[in-house]
């Protein structure tokens, strides 16, 4: 009957909705729209102008090399996903997607991502290419050997935001060295405060990422004390010396504030030392760091 839809058909399109959504596991769809979130706020820091067509392969750039990064971690770290409850249903753990094409699609987000970053200018292809290899070829085998991995994570991890500035003006000075220097100390409390929470589940594959490898005391103290060198990078635009990048002093103020709302949450997991706090803290760095972004666009364009 004409316009009807064949049983083969109708058995294809759910399968193909299923891998679909498995190349999304794979990217790790919405951890990577969070982290293009900050090259945009970079951008929009930089730009003389708005370019649509730049901003475009930003982030569509980006989001290829962020996914790249997190598909090629998968396959990498296959066999110890498959030991975690958090990760134990990803696509190449359960073998929905096999290796070879975890790598294929891997690969072409990979090229794609480096190509459209290459078009904005060469120094972002660079730099994006360089998440890559550190995430990849070091971060990754490191997870497994103790905690040193959060620092060389720490790398990789903040080049998004400086990767915007560096689309917008295709120069690496100061300004850009700032928002990179704010975001790699923003994950030290971030990413503790994850490894405080699945404590258990990553101890499972043999991931001890905290600072004495257990939530003690050590990991509680050098949260706050990153916490409080975040604050501190975080105002300095406010001071002058940090080139076109620039805060104003109410803006300085709310991002204090913010400081000190992730500050108090540091203090509380050292004196509540358990998932629940540490749970309260990842959510509070969470949001955090686009708040911040935020307020740096918005203060730049009023």
């Amino acid at each position: 009957m004409k316009g009807s839809i064949s049983t083969s058909q109708t058995e294809r399109m759910p399968a193909e909705s299923a891998r679909l959504s498995d190349y999304a596991m794979l990217l790790k769809f919405r951890l990577t729209s969070s982290v293009v979130f900050s090259a945009s706020a970079g951008y929009l820091l930089a730009a003389p102008f708005f370019e649509v067509s730049t901003f475009l392969a930003l982030i569509l750039g980006g989001f290829l090399v962020v996914g790249a990064s997190n598909a090629y971690n998968q396959v990498w770290e296959r066999d110890r996903d498959a030991l975690m409850n958090r990760t134990k249903n990803r696509p190449v753990a359960t073998g929905r997607l096999s290796v070879l094409e975890a790598l294929i699609v891997s690969t072409v987000a990979l090229i794609g991502g480096i190509s459209l970053l290459y078009s904005i200018n060469p120094l972002s292809a660079i730099f994006g290419l360089a998440s890559v290899v550190l995430y990849t070829l070091v971060y990754t085998p490191m997870k497994a050997k103790g905690p040193w991995a959060v620092f060389v994570g720490a790398f990789p991890g903040a080049i998004p935001f400086m990767l915007g500035w560096v689309a917008a003006t295709n120069d690496f000075d100061i300004e850009p060295g700032i928002l990179f220097l704010v975001q790699f100390l923003w994950q030290f409390p971030h990413f503790w405060a994850i490894g405080w929470v699945a404590y258990d589940d990553y101890a499972k594959a043999g991931y001890y990422l905290l600072p004495n490898r257990k939530p003690d005391e050590t990991a509680s103290n050098l949260i706050i004390v990153y916490t409080m060198f975040m604050i501190v990078a975080s105002v300095l635009p406010v001071f002058g010396f940090t080139g076109t990048l620039v805060l104003s002093d109410p803006a300085a103020l709310i991002v204090l504030v913010l400081g000190a709302w992730m500050l108090r949450s540091a203090i509380l997991l050292k004196k509540n030392p358990s998932k629940e706090y540490a749970r309260k803290l990842m959510l509070t760095s969470v949001a955090y760091l686009p708040l911040v972004q935020i307020v740096y666009v918005i203060d730049r364009y009023i």
